[in-house]
């Protein structure tokens, strides 16, 4: 067990962009996953949320190896505040929908008005 902590240890230092491009490039995916594949709004909306956080991986990790320089922090946060703006007015639309058709299953909605 210490000779995995260690080597864990050993490896750190050693985690470059390409290790956040891998993580990033995993959680795009399953947003895109989650997006083409789920029915229900709300694993949607969490697919959403996943592709979001992708960029935000690969605004902060560019900005830090790229160079020192805070424009990647900045635009990680322009989008946090974006996908906090989206979830608020996607969860209103979607309990509107919900009172409305008593489902939240994007399939079984095909009139948005009647």
């Amino acid at each position: 067990m210490e000779t995995s902590v260690a080597e864990i240890i050993r490896w750190l230092p050693k985690v470059g962009l390409s290790h956040f491009l891998i993580v990033s490039a995993i959680l795009f995916a399953l947003g895109i996953y989650g997006i083409a594949t789920r029915r229900n709004a709300i694993m949607v909306l969490m697919g959403v949320e996943l592709v979001l956080n992708a960029a935000n991986i690969n605004f902060v990790a560019f900005s830090r190896y790229g160079g020192v320089n805070f424009d990647g922090q900045v635009a990680a946060i322009f989008v946090i505040i974006l996908a906090a703006a989206e979830a608020a007015v996607a969860l209103a639309i979607v309990l509107n929908i919900y009172q409305r058709f008593q489902t939240v299953n994007v399939d079984e909605i095909s009139t948005m008005k009647e």
